[in-house]
């Protein structure tokens, strides 16, 4: 069982972009699933991020706050700012500019970290990120999106950040509490988690281009382009910022892999819960899930390849 989860986990990027394709060519089995199927399926994979976070995980935060600051500042700055000007540039719709603006103003994913510990990065900091830009995407997600686009459409900054803590913090607090007081069923279940929500993740991505499928079949290479060019970007400018800062190689890695890869599965939920009049709203988040998994896995292998403490 443990080398089947194995499998899943280390070629989860092959895998989504296998469960997206399908999907595009045959929508009909996915298709008949609600997209209000996304928000649980979110939250059993935030409920996985509680349940593998550890005390040490929180105490990093305060053993490194510069190194916290660094990351969260590069992490809410860069990915929103180059949304915003990828959808200028490319003069996207309101639907794709909205999806475009959401995955750039959510926080790091959960695949960032297993990405981080294959390309050698210090994982501490990867999962310090990830932790603190989780607990503060309820407040910065809304205001960031009501900031970049408020002038595309009405924004409803509260009820976003509402549903920010019942499909993301809620279910986190839930795995937490599990950790807590039924160790025992943690410990046993811990080792399958990644590839677990690997799987979520296939379905939430199946689900998203299903129901899009004829749309992005038309005319879905722009916002490839635009998907793309978003996620790269965010890896680059995030390891120029650790090597302008002169910081160690791995700190370099961690915080270029945490501003790339964001949590798509959030942006794609919002997209449905909140901006349902624009449909094609929620296909950058699916298209961002399948993307980010196959270029983090070339970035790992090229990053593992350099000398372990070398500088940027």
């Amino acid at each position: 069982m443990k080398k089947i989860c194995n499998f899943i986990t280390r070629n989860m990027g092959v895998l989504v972009l296998a469960a997206a394709l399908f999907s595009l060519f045959f929508p009909q089995l996915l298709g008949a699933v609600s997209t209000k199927a996304i928000n649980p399926l979110l939250g059993v994979i935030m409920f996985g991020m509680g349940l593998t976070l550890s005390a040490e995980d929180f105490k990093v935060v305060f053993r490194r706050p510069k190194d916290m600051l660094i990351g969260c500042l590069a992490q809410f700055t860069i990915m929103p700012l180059l949304a915003w000007l990828l959808v200028r540039m490319f003069a996207l719709s309101e639907g794709l500019a909205i999806g475009v603006i959401l995955v750039g103003c959510c926080p790091g994913g959960t695949a960032s970290n297993v990405i981080t510990y294959l390309a050698k990065g210090d994982l501490a900091l990867s999962v310090g990120m990830t932790t603190v830009s989780t607990i503060l995407a309820p407040l910065l997600t809304p205001l960031l999106v009501w900031v970049f686009a408020g002038t595309l459409t009405q924004v409803d900054a509260p009820a976003m950040l509402l549903s920010i803590v019942y499909v993301v913090i809620a279910p986190i607090v839930c795995g937490l509490l599990c950790q807590k007081y039924l160790p025992r069923l943690t410990k046993s279940v811990v080792d399958y988690l990644p590839s677990f929500s690997s799987l979520m993740i296939m379905f939430v991505v199946g689900i998203i281009i299903s129901h899009n499928a004829e749309k992005l079949l038309a005319g879905g290479l722009m916002i490839i382009i635009v998907v793309a060019l978003h996620n790269l970007g965010g890896l680059l400018i995030g390891y120029l910022v650790g090597r302008i800062l002169r910081l160690p190689r791995a700190k370099c890695t961690a915080i270029s892999i945490e501003v790339g890869m964001q949590n798509s599965g959030l942006a794609s939920s919002l997209a449905v819960m909140h901006f349902a009049v624009f449909p094609l709203a929620a296909i950058p988040g699916a298209i961002f899930s399948v993307w980010h998994n196959i270029s983090g896995s070339i970035v790992a292998r090229l990053f593992s390849r350099r000398l372990e403490g070398k500088s940027c």
